[in-house]
């Protein structure tokens, strides 16, 4: 198409804004018409258009501006009137979509930008038994990847007149959704499968859905209506033979090759269940030229018997670390383009592969393409957030990671009498939840992250069960558990003496945070309560609905029944109502226990909850410390308990199947309250502070958040390691509370801030009276966003302390503005301590200054402290040959003792009390 042009003549002076034209390489115009043109223009158009030797096709124009939009598309791609055309451009626009959680990257991916073959292996039909990581990476160097257009190819084996059945299967996480995908758009951009003219795909778990009866043909033009009449389906001559039909998820089909259960059919016009239409297709009995591939999990692969299946394929996720670099790269280097975050990504990058390299629990986790998935959203989170990106969580990352895997599968389909009602619609997820959820709090409450095989059987095989409860463990054994689950590959030395002493295989959560994210959805979900709460609540909901329909009755005869009936009654009705006061007080205990693990007192010197999400992921590089030695404190287990009640995540919880009521979080979240208020009154440590403000952040409740912040009076995150990230979470905590909020103090000293990080933070600095910014990384260009702060008229700065950081003499200088009104008629003065010296001058506050050098020599940067003091020296050698006058001199002289005095006690690494730095 060589464009667009209106189409402006003066013999069609009526019609300008009716008419515009395409002109194509192939010399033909599509004239379209809005409605209420007339239609004598098609006779003047048609001689113009003759002239130039083209053709004319004249077509009315819908009223929809959709309809009318998706029209052009047709009309400038040429594939009106091509059914295969349309199609291809209907799948690639459907499979080209991106699911919500994918979204929250920025919209930077696609699948055919950042896709990574998993390894594909060609199996016989005895060892299409499930297959351990282990032993996948030794036979991957043997055997070489396949890809699934090979697995298509014919032999001198196979009979012509039949079609390939491929059955292509995996675990879960493997990535069996991602590969049709990306097969689905190749073939429609025709770099693969071009030996057939046709692909048909269908999801398994709609067809499973469908209730009435249809053809083939019906069933396929249900979903594809420009199929309707493709001769190719129409079953005549070996038509069908360039056909490929997919059917993805087989598992979520119950799928029958019994004769008696599944009649034969071989007319792709006669109406059968959607089932049976799949089972003849498989049978090679209807259309027995088309080819098949069926997608599966492990526990479904025997549903379909080995004669009906021409090759078994497994598809066994990354196997190697180049793999998965090559996933990371290609989902984290796929930023804004802006040169920082490139550098930024790379280096992420670089650390992440040596991770990998050195076959941490992390590479056994990203073994499944999901948890590469899950890492990269995680990263992306801590690193790449910022004002402008929509808001995201990480317990929202958690849950969006267990949507995309988990969605809508129903665990308990059977039927019969002596399966419960409530087991018919019983979601996987909560199944999950009751299993899984189990292990991982009972390893929080116990400080334990890895199990061995005898207690997974004690926590997840459980007591006898019915034949149902039996097959329901069995699918989620095979398919399941190994997604949650993997052998431990640490060292003992990381685990208690006692479980080191035995030789049986320890199993983990795939990631750390796993575990604790399980936990917190298990207690939220009430599934911690014992049998007599649990049989309390139902007996309560029993009774309150009977209490109902009696009540009604018992209305109408009230003047006939004696009071002593009405009496029991009314019993009944109190039932209930003591239940609510017992199901309030146990909200009440949740929300103790989220305040109590938040603070105690064991964890208080651990380093924040992002920083420890960081370092699972990137590792740590080096001899491990003492405290990494240790056992994890679980710091993110309440902090999860809270996100979870946010209303987005509590959304996607339930399309799981995991119910969370609204009534609950009302009342866990008035108790909480009360909690957090009563612990942040009594002094925290910093990185104790960082963990409440990532609490408020996931919990999204700027009511609750403005009520915690009312007591707060200040923030003191000294020492800690600040990133783009904690800076938005402090800033989006504080802009919850009300505009006369004001904090005494906000101390985010030694906290490696930067100028981004500054103007991340402004909106946190106008609610602050006392700001330390001392011995960061603030660079001469922050001066100017610090001056506009100090002019800013909705501010309340008194005392911006800046010194120790790389600023230049003209920045120190146009901040001094102490005694200067910062606007007219505000009264308000800024006290700014940037150096031991003002220009010529000497600081006033040259005193305190070197007091909270000294005091803070043992825990600062030695070699950045040492230059800093450094260049205070050559300040003040500067100002003494500028001045004067004799006493100022002196003066300098005694301060410059004091510098050189604390500089020597830095290189004789002899720190001095805080008592004698007051002398």
């Amino acid at each position: 198409m060589t464009g667009l042009r209106w189409f402006r003549s003066g013999l069609l002076p009526g019609l300008m804004s009716h008419l515009f034209i395409f002109w194509k390489w192939k010399r033909r115009a599509h004239i379209c018409l809005y409605p209420g043109a007339a239609i004598y223009c098609k006779r003047i158009c048609s001689t113009m258009i003759e002239q130039e030797g083209g053709q004319l096709t004249l077509v009315s124009l819908p009223k929809k501006v959709t309809e009318f939009q998706q029209f052009m598309v047709d009309t400038a791609v040429g594939t009106t009137h091509d059914p295969i055309e349309i199609h291809k451009r209907k799948l690639s626009l459907w499979f080209s979509h991106l699911p919500q959680e994918e979204k929250q990257f920025g919209g930077y991916f696609s699948t055919e930008t950042m896709h990574v073959d998993p390894l594909i292996l060609e199996r016989k039909p005895e060892e299409r038994a499930g297959l351990l990581s282990s032993s996948v990476k030794t036979q991957a160097s043997v055997v070489p990847s396949l890809t699934v257009e090979k697995l298509f190819e014919t032999n001198e084996d196979h009979h012509q007149d039949r079609g390939l059945n491929v059955l292509l299967y995996g675990a879960v996480g493997t990535g069996k959704s991602t590969i049709v995908r990306k097969l689905i758009l190749d073939w429609c951009a025709g770099t693969t499968l071009t030996n057939f003219k046709l692909v048909i795909p269908f999801s398994c778990e709609d067809l499973g859905e469908l209730t009435k009866v249809a053809s083939l043909r019906d069933l396929i033009s249900r979903k594809y209506l420009h199929l309707k009449r493709n001769p190719l389906l129409s079953g005549e001559s070996n038509q069908a033979k360039d056909i490929l039909f997919i059917f993805n998820g087989m598992e979520k089909m119950e799928l029958d090759f019994r004769i008696g259960s599944t009649e034969l059919c071989s007319d792709p016009n006669e109406p059968l269940p959607a089932r049976a239409i799949v089972v003849n297709l498989l049978r090679k009995y209807l259309l027995p030229e088309v080819s098949v591939l069926v997608t599966t999990r492990l526990s479904a692969l025997d549903r379909i018997p080995s004669k009906y299946v021409s090759r078994y394929a497994q598809i066994c996720g990354f196997n190697d670390p180049n793999r998965q670099r090559a996933y990371f790269t290609s989902r984290l280097l796929q930023q804004s383009g802006e040169t920082v975050q490139t550098h930024d990504a790379q280096a992420l990058v670089e650390l992440l592969y040596l991770n990998l390299q050195r076959e941490s629990q992390l590479a056994t986790a990203c073994f499944l393409p999901s948890y590469c998935w899950l890492t990269c959203a995680t990263l992306h989170f801590l690193h790449f957030t910022d004002a402008k990106a929509p808001i995201r969580t990480l317990t929202g990352i958690y849950t969006s990671f267990l949507r995309l895997n988990f969605g809508g599968e129903v665990l308990g389909k059977a039927t019969g009498a002596s399966v419960p009602n409530q087991d018919i619609h019983s979601t996987l997820m909560l199944y999950v939840v009751s299993t899984v959820g189990k292990l991982a709090y009972d390893g929080v409450t116990y400080k334990r992250t890895s199990f061995s095989e005898q207690e997974l059987e004690q926590w997840i095989g459980g007591k006898t069960k019915t034949d149902e409860e039996l097959r329901q463990l069995a699918v989620f054994r095979t398919d399941v558990l190994d997604f949650f689950l993997a052998p431990c590959v640490e060292s003992c030395k990381h685990l208690p003496t006692e479980l080191c002493e035995d030789d049986e295989r320890r199993y983990v959560f795939a990631v750390p945070a796993m575990q604790e994210y399980m936990a917190a959805l298990y207690v939220v979900l009430g599934e911690n309560k014992s049998a007599l709460e649990k049989l309390t609540k139902q007996v309560s909901v029993a009774i309150g609905q009977a209490t109902e329909d009696v009540s009604a009755i018992v209305n109408i005869f009230s003047k006939f029944i004696p009071l002593r009936i009405f009496a029991f009654f009314n019993l009944i009705k109190l039932f209930p109502k003591f239940y609510e006061k017992i199901s309030t007080r146990n909200k009440g205990n949740l929300a103790r226990t989220i305040a109590a693990e938040l603070f105690r007192k064991e964890d208080s010197y651990n380093e924040d909850v992002l920083d420890q999400v960081e370092k699972n992921l990137l590792g740590v590089h080096g001899p491990p410390s003492k405290q990494q030695i240790q056992a994890l404190p679980f710091e993110l287990y309440p902090i999860f308990m809270g996100g979870l009640l946010h209303y987005s995540n509590r959304v996607l919880l339930k399309n799981l199947g995991c119910n969370i009521q609204s009534d609950t979080v009302a009342q866990i979240t008035r108790a909480l309250r009360k909690y957090l208020v009563r612990e942040i009154n009594k002094p925290q440590p910093p990185e104790e502070l960082m963990d409440l403000l990532v609490l408020l952040y996931e919990f999204q409740n700027p009511r609750l958040t403005a009520e915690v912040l009312a007591s707060i009076r200040s923030i003191c995150l000294h020492n800690v390691r600040m990133t783009p990230l904690k800076c938005f979470v402090l800033s989006s905590v504080l802009s919850c509370a009300p505009p006369s909020y004001q904090l005494e103090e906000l101390d985010l000293s030694s906290c490696l801030l930067t100028r981004d990080m500054l103007q991340m933070l402004s909106p946190a600095f106008r609610h602050t009276r006392n700001l330390n910014l001392q011995f960061n990384n603030l660079a001469p260009d922050s001066c100017i966003l610090l001056r506009d702060l100090l002019k800013d008229s909705k501010s309340c700065v008194r005392v911006l302390l800046l010194y120790l950081n790389p600023l230049s003499d003209v920045g120190k200088q146009s901040l001094y503005v102490r005694g200067i009104p910062k606007s007219r008629g505000s009264g308000r003065r800024v006290r700014v301590l940037a150096s031991v010296t003002e220009g010529s001058d000497l600081s006033e506050d040259w005193h305190p200054i070197l007091s909270v050098i000294r005091e803070n020599a043992s825990s600062w940067d030695r070699d950045r402290l040492k230059h800093q003091l450094k260049v205070f020296l050559r300040d003040l050698e500067w100002g003494r040959q500028q001045q004067q006058s004799f006493l100022k001199k002196l003066h300098f002289r005694r301060v410059e003792k004091g510098v050189r005095q604390t500089l020597r006690m830095l290189e004789n690494n002899t720190p001095h009390s805080s008592a004698s730095a007051k002398k």
